[in-house]
């Protein structure tokens, strides 16, 4: 069973911090940047690679600390990432973090998680998460391939149009719940 409460965080409006610069930092990072190209992202690892360096320096919200993981860089954080290859450090991480009730997400390591970064599809303002509770990224991903390729790249201007409409609704709240049902009802209808 899947017991996952999905929320969508404004993480350019919180402190990120990501530990590791290797192959999997780089994904962490790749996954924040595409979902929220202004997340709020501190970065700490001894070093870097090429592909981790090229995608921080395409945004000013990234900050590069080249050390080795100390519990001061928890400070004035609301997210962590522990992406290091060390599974020493990454429990030390995880630990030092939960001290300080932080959510905490450690690379490859389910059972140690607090959240798990999923597949995202975004179309303007629609944005769609997959999960597969920690069991296949592999799947999530492929999911996410199939929705990017049969959602309309136009859905955004409905999302937009639908918005206007509802902006000129006059009445109540149950009155404006029940027009914009009417009208959107054709969305999920499928006929033969």
């Amino acid at each position: 069973m899947n017991h996952l409460y999905p929320i969508f965080l404004k993480v350019h409006e919180l402190n990120v911090l990501l530990i590791g610069g290797g192959n999997v930092g780089t994904e962490k990072l790749q996954f924040l940047l595409k979902s929220s190209p202004q997340a709020q992202v501190t970065a700490v690892s001894r070093e870097f690679s090429q592909d981790f360096l090229e995608l921080a320096s395409s945004t000013d919200t990234v900050t590069l600390i080249e050390d080795s993981y100390d519990e001061k860089y928890l400070g004035g954080k609301h997210i962590v990432i522990a992406a290091t290859d060390d599974k020493a450090v990454n429990r030390q991480i995880r630990d030092e973090a939960k001290e300080r009730y932080l959510l905490v997400n450690v690379a490859d390591t389910p059972d140690l998680c607090d959240f798990y970064l999923g597949g995202i599809v975004t179309k303007g303002n629609l944005k769609i998460a997959i999960s597969t509770n920690g069991k296949s990224p592999t799947a999530a991903k492929r999911i996410r391939q199939l929705l990017e390729e049969i959602l309309p790249d136009e859905f955004d201007d409905l999302l937009e149009n639908l918005n206007s409409y509802r902006a000129s609704l006059k009445g109540d709240f149950e009155y404006k719940v029940k027009a914009m049902n009417e009208l959107t009802e054709g969305l999920v209808n499928v006929r033969s």
